[in-house]
């Protein structure tokens, strides 16, 4: 592990000074186990710090696309300074969320590829954060008549699916509110701000899009 930036050795006792007075002040029922990561069977995250999280208040982590989780991770990272391109080496996680979740995008990934082949009009999944975009680039990188980019900025930053190619459509306008990364609404009245116009990019299917 020397080769690794981060390591429970050179950033865990800061980590646990931020969680612990957080948790405590929060009034969470949540332990969590840190330990340096050990090299996965894929390179869809490739973390080098993990913390796992157990306990009463878990359901509350993983709640609406474990948005709190996320929360705290980024809160944690954002606290200890870690620059925005070093985000993926730390790992907050719980149930094995990322695990599933890394699967789900997998599967979306391929539906939308197929999906695009047979119709050959590309399709924009939903605003989702940086990771989570990664998996569906990963996902696709071996198609050789599609491609895929992420479109949009901040929190409506998204991944569109095209046939090998073709020019890359004009940017929707964002939305009249800000989704939430991963997030299932799609737009004001629940519809997708991705649809509306002939040649605009459809919805993408599966579950991987809400």
């Amino acid at each position: 592990m020397s080769e690794h930036k981060y390591s429970v050795a050179s950033i865990g006792a800061r980590i646990d000074t931020f969680l612990q007075s957080l948790l405590q002040q929060a009034h969470f029922h949540l332990e969590y186990e840190m330990s340096d990561a050990e090299p996965g069977d894929t390179d869809f995250e490739t973390p080098e710090v993990v913390l796992k999280f157990t306990g009463k208040d878990v359901d509350l982590l993983l709640g609406n696309r474990a948005e709190l989780l996320l929360a705290l991770e980024h809160l944690t990272m954002e606290a200890l300074r870690v620059p925005s391109e070093d985000h993926s080496r730390l790992s907050f996680d719980a149930n094995d969320y990322r695990l599933l979740r890394i699967e789900e995008l997998r599967l979306s990934a391929l539906a939308a590829a197929e999906k695009v082949k047979s119709t050959g009009v590309p399709f924009r999944f939903n605003p989702m954060n940086s990771r989570e975009r990664r998996v569906i680039h990963l996902a696709l990188r071996n198609e050789t008549t599609l491609r895929s980019e992420s479109q949009g900025t901040g929190p409506h930053r998204q991944v569109v699916v095209y046939p090998a190619g073709m020019a890359s459509l004009p940017e929707p306008p964002p939305p009249a509110f800000s989704p939430r990364p991963g997030g299932r609404r799609d737009g004001p009245r629940g519809r997708d701000s991705g649809r509306g116009e002939r040649g605009r990019a459809q919805r993408a299917p599966g579950r991987g899009n809400r």
